[in-house]
């Protein structure tokens, strides 16, 4: 019976798996050591991707520093990029050419990398982090994230609806729930570590029969709220949601921030060709992930769905219903009231078919 007793603890040793770090920069190497010291992990460190490919797989999870161009012949794509600050944009392009999940900008996201890492040893289920973005300005990605939420949450899915551009005005605006009690982004500016995600569930406003995290819709200038702060908070809403959609916008600084924690990306795009060329450049800034394109526009517009398909390169998911009156609507804050158009919820079932084996969606009637 003793013999046997240090057996019971293997299955526990076999999930501490060790992280892999691949970097030739010897301080982002003293910077991950600390990192990954405090998540309680061990760190196993190469210098180039010919000498990862043989712990590639068996890692826990693999770091990638912002030195290393190629990776190990059909390797799993890295989880985390790491670089540092002062590295601007070159770190996003980078990690799109590698197939990197995430962005880790040492030491702003220390805290944030910490808590991945000691996820990724004991990793929980979580909801699905949908971001919507438009194709180019006035596309309608608000209006459609608006939407796909409320039909979603009229489901009885658990959804959260993110507010991503801090310069967009507001988007409780859009709902007519700017005096509605609960948190927004600037007062989660200080929030570092993790968070519970039943406190920030608890603290969250609600309408429309979902929670929302939205910037104020004031004439202020909003407080700023870091990369990792937000990152942080969106691990949370994923450990307490079933869907997240994301509001991203379109500045760099939004897709930068937010679309790199989205499992999926829609497109919203106009049925224009000034519109299809401006999301295809658009395409260049978004991070590696599956994404499709949500057409805008009535039957037999200028441009069928096919050939903004074609012109853009991603496939079609749906198409947002035009209505009369919405720009109005989402001035005065009744986006809710022709969410429950059956047009719209035609559309909202297209969206959500995509996703039916990542969240529990029924049917819309």
């Amino acid at each position: 019976m003793s013999g046997q007793a240090p057996g019971a603890w293997l299955p526990e040793q076999q999930r501490s798996a060790e992280v892999l770090l691949v970097t030739g920069y010897a301080f982002l190497q003293g910077e991950v050591e600390q990192i990954v010291a405090a998540a309680g992990g061990q760190l196993r460190v190469v210098e180039d991707a010919a000498e990862a490919a043989k712990y590639w797989d068996s890692a826990a999870a693999v770091l990638v520093g912002s030195d290393i161009r190629e990776l190990p012949p059909r390797r799993r794509a890295p989880a985390v990029l790491v670089g540092l600050n002062g590295e601007g944009d070159s770190l996003w392009h980078l990690a799109a050419a590698l197939g990197a999940e995430r962005v880790a900008v040492l030491p702003d996201a220390a805290a944030w990398l910490a808590e991945y890492l000691s996820r990724s040893r004991s990793p929980e289920a979580g909801g699905l982090v949908l971001g919507i973005t438009g194709g180019c300005g006035g596309a309608g990605a608000t209006t459609a994230a608006i939407w796909i939420a409320q039909a979603a949450a009229g489901l009885g899915v658990r959804v959260l609806l993110v507010d991503g551009d801090p310069w967009g005005g507001g988007l409780e605006l859009a709902l007519a729930a700017e005096e509605t009690p609960g948190l927004r982004w600037p007062d989660l500016a200080d929030a570092s570590g993790s968070i519970d995600p039943g406190q920030l569930s608890d603290s969250l406003p609600v309408a429309g029969g979902f929670s929302f995290l939205s910037w104020p819709g004031s004439r202020e200038r909003p407080a700023s709220v870091d990369a990792a702060t937000t990152g942080g908070v969106l691990d949370a809403a994923r450990r307490g949601y079933e869907l997240v959609v994301v509001d991203i916008g379109r500045g760099a600084e939004p897709v930068h921030t937010f679309a790199w924690d989205c499992d999926r990306i829609l497109v919203v795009v106009p049925a224009q060709l000034k519109a299809a060329v401006a999301t295809a450049r658009l395409l260049q800034e978004l991070p590696p992930i599956e994404a499709a394109l949500l057409v805008r526009g009535k039957a037999g517009a200028a441009l069928d769905s096919g050939l903004i398909a074609d012109a853009v390169g991603l496939p079609v998911q749906g198409r947002v219903p035009e209505l009369r009156g919405v720009v109005a609507a989402g001035e005065n804050g009744r986006l809710l009231e022709l969410g429950k158009r059956r047009s719209v919820r035609h559309f909202a079932a297209a969206v959500l078919d995509l996703f039916d084996e990542e969240i529990p969606v029924g049917v819309l009637a």
